[in-house]
């Protein structure tokens, strides 16, 4: 048995005044990935609009109301809610309301190596590229061709992490978290 209370780890920054203790290693987990989020209004969880092709994630909100975007549409959680998504379905949480947004996230396997954008393959056409991510930064490989695809940085601010949501009129767009710019071309 491991017992841990938040306190006793470093929170880490993922947005403006949002954090995350990653507990998975603290509490010595083997089979599932757990992290515990604090969300402050109009901020969102991280990795944008994305699936795990080989992890399926619960999210259990603790306090507040997150919501969800899917392909499909939005999915508001209230507090002593819950929702799972299963491998390859596509999401990304915010927190749309005023109050601070408490969420505990639970994924399994413990460990995902496919991590999916819901973005075309310029060369082959398939409908999503997985993240691949290094020392030297980010690409994005097509899971059929294999080709590595650039993603570029904000054309209005330079902004390197772009993230993939859905525009306004329910496409997939790329957008920059820090200015909102949408990129027209997804890859460099």
């Amino acid at each position: 048995m491991r017992r841990l209370s938040l306190g006793d780890t470093d929170p880490d920054e993922i947005d403006r005044d949002s954090t995350r203790h990653a507990l998975t290693e603290p509490l010595g987990t083997t089979d599932v990935a757990i992290n515990h989020y604090r969300v402050a209004p109009g901020d969102g969880l991280p990795s944008g609009l994305h699936a795990h092709a080989d992890q399926e994630e619960v999210f259990v909100v603790l306090a507040g109301r997150a919501t969800f975007q899917t392909l499909h549409g939005e999915v508001t959680v209230h507090g002593d809610e819950a929702v799972r998504f299963a491998p390859g379905e596509f999401q990304s949480g915010r927190n749309a309301a005023g109050d601070e947004l408490v969420v505990l996230a639970i994924g399994a396997p413990r460990e995902t190596d496919d991590v999916r954008v819901p973005l075309s393959c310029p060369d082959c056409g398939h409908d999503d590229l997985r993240i691949d991510a290094d020392d030297g930064g980010v690409a994005l490989v097509c899971p059929t061709c294999g080709v590595a695809h650039d993603p570029p940085a904000c054309p209005d601010c330079g902004r390197a992490d772009l993230r993939v949501t859905l525009g306004e009129t329910g496409r997939v767009a790329v957008v920059c978290p820090d200015c909102g710019a949408e990129v027209e071309r997804p890859f460099a």
